[in-house]
């Protein structure tokens, strides 16, 4: 079976201490970094200035989430800040197949992504073209979320689509990824999972991504 890739969301972190934070996930695949316009989803998060600094303080893949209107007016800026991967949401932009050019062009990895209510077919056209399809697992737009059940049959659908193209393509999971899910989400096909809370927690992010390692072995 694949090895499963572990990708903490800096969206929970401490950002008061975030060089420390990102030295504690030091083992882990990447560093998922959710970009948020208080339009596309119902929450602001961080932009250019802080992935900038997460550049500075660490040599993981930074991994960037895009949840923003027309994500083709900012790949540019993102990549120059540091993102080694963007993803854009299918319902965000009218132009999703000039966007994924536009990030393989600036040489990134592409990635594709949509919301828990948008049909999968809404991301079958550009499956030849990207690098990876995130699996959004809860509502975009706020950390700590539960995790919606039917995500399981998506991933699985996704792979087998991915699969029949002779794709290689990555299928990501982000939103309430548990210690308790996670292995039930590599069965499915899974081979990425963004995990925030859970990795996050009172006891150090070191701690949590040890938890979710175990879960998956």
């Amino acid at each position: 079976m694949t090895r499963v890739k572990l990708a903490p969301s800096l969206l929970s972190c401490d950002f008061t201490r975030l060089g420390e934070e990102l030295q504690a996930i030091a083992g882990a695949d990447s560093a998922h970094v959710d970009v948020m316009d208080g339009m596309f989803v119902p929450n602001l998060s961080f932009g250019l200035p802080i992935l900038a600094a997460a550049r500075r303080a660490t040599s993981l893949f930074l991994d960037v989430h895009l949840m923003v209107e027309r994500p083709e007016r900012y790949l540019r800026d993102f990549a120059e800040a540091g993102a080694d991967g963007l993803t854009v949401h299918v319902e965000a932009t009218p132009h999703v197949h000039r966007a994924v050019g536009a990030i393989r062009e600036l040489g990134r990895r592409a990635g594709v992504t949509l919301n828990p209510g948008t049909p999968l077919e809404a991301v079958r056209p550009v499956l030849g073209d990207v690098d990876l399809v995130l699996v959004m697992s809860v509502n975009p737009g706020f950390g700590g979320q539960r995790f919606l059940p039917a995500s399981v049959e998506r991933v699985r659908t996704l792979r087998r689509w991915l699969d029949e193209i002779g794709s290689a393509a990555d299928v990501q999971v982000d939103g309430g990824v548990t210690p308790e899910n996670a292995r039930m989400l590599a069965d499915a096909g899974a081979t990425v999972l963004v995990a925030g809370s859970s990795v996050f927690g009172p006891d150090g992010a070191a701690a949590g991504l040890a938890r979710l390692r175990e879960a998956l072995a």
